[in-house]
């Protein structure tokens, strides 16, 4: 089973929610739909689920088009962040729920329930109702009644967001490992990085209704294609620096002016060759690959320590070059002090270079 996205599109009035993407999701393969609010990722979703129709475009299940066909007749299972779960019934009563309508037995329903509820550690709380169970609880019964059925796909929308902090790294795993089991094409949308980024095989990044990029968690990471996706990924941001390509050599090394009058020599993509002096470009850099120095150094930035935040076995310091803030993430142990006066170097071949459409140069 496959899920298939061609050109899909969704207008509302003259609003496009969504439009003219294209998508493939594998069989056992899950997929994150990643971007800010109000980028149509939820859109996306419910017109795979068949709760939206596209205005322009074709859903393919299974290398079958479904646009116009109802969502039961689709057979896909929809979580939805808000759990919805029947209050005055219990556990076991609300994972069987969806079975009653497909005419099943009364054995093959407790075979089932039986079989969901060992995967999803339910065992103990069958006879409780909705109301006496913890927040956790509640997200392991909606993806229970979700993957009970035996779908074409499983869809889920922002599946964690009501959980806290330790929850959330909980269920991650949990539901990851449970799908990794299914071997079905998942479509998870969220607009957290660090789900999509633990989570998925890959992620699609959207933005006003357009996917900017879609690769694996390393490579989005790694090797954005454009300053948006660049900047929305990570944590913290990666630090995105305007400047002007004074001159490069053939090895990439390069001298910059970076706004605010500092210059800047450095080791990037041999492709900077193709740029001409005074080329407008933005250069992207992991906090991680920033290293603070007391001594002036030529590939790097004279800053000031802003703010220091302890992050344990790391800290994050805030600088400032009188034009741009820059964060780095140094070993805990490295002393810092606000208001300190240092130079902060950029570590050879780190940075990527954006140019002017916003674009990765890469070889």
């Amino acid at each position: 089973m496959t899920i298939e996205l061609r050109k899909l599109t969704k207008r509302y009035g003259t609003l496009t929610a969504v439009d003219a993407i294209d998508l493939d999701v594998d069989d056992g393969e899950v997929l994150c739909l990643l971007g800010p609010s109000g980028c149509g990722k939820t859109t996306t979703l419910r017109m795979i689920a068949g709760l939206e129709f596209a205005s322009e475009g074709d859903v393919l299940l299974g290398g079958k088009r479904v646009n116009g066909l109802a969502p039961r007749v689709r057979n896909v299972a929809m979580s939805f962040q808000f759990y919805a779960l029947y209050p005055s019934i219990t556990v076991a009563e609300n994972l069987a729920y969806p079975l009653h309508a497909d005419k099943l037995s009364k054995t093959e329903i407790a075979e089932r329930v039986a079989r969901v509820s060992k995967t999803l550690q339910l065992d103990g709380i069958l006879n409780r109702t909705p109301s006496q169970l913890a927040e956790g609880e509640k997200q392991r019964v909606a993806v229970g009644r979700s993957i009970i059925r035996d779908p074409n796909c499983f869809l889920f929308d922002e599946p964690l967001s009501r959980l806290d902090v330790q929850l959330r790294e909980e269920m991650r795993g949990e539901i990851k490992s449970v799908l990794q089991d299914l071997s079905r094409p998942t479509v998870i949308v969220t607009h957290d990085q660090l789900e999509a980024l633990t989570m998925a095989d890959r992620i699609a990044v959207m933005r006003d209704g357009r996917i900017e990029q879609v690769d694996t968690p390393h490579n989005i990471f790694q090797h954005p294609t454009n300053l948006f996706v660049a900047g929305f990924i990570g944590t913290p941001q990666m630090n995105l620096v305007p400047a002007t390509l004074t001159s490069a050599q053939e090895d990439g090394v390069a001298e910059f002016s970076v706004e605010g009058g500092q210059n800047l020599k450095i080791q990037v993509d041999r492709r900077i060759c193709e740029l001409s002096a005074g080329a407008r470009v933005t250069l992207g850099i992991r906090p991680r690959n920033l290293e603070i120095s007391h001594e002036a150094v030529e590939d790097g930035l004279s800053t000031k320590i802003d703010m220091v935040e302890p992050m344990g076995a790391e800290t994050l310091a805030h600088l400032y070059d009188g034009k741009h803030d820059l964060r780095v993430v140094t070993d805990w142990r490295v002393p810092l002090t606000e208001g300190e006066q240092v130079h902060t170097r950029f570590l050879p071949g780190t940075t990527l270079v954006f140019t002017e459409d916003e674009q990765v140069l890469r070889s």
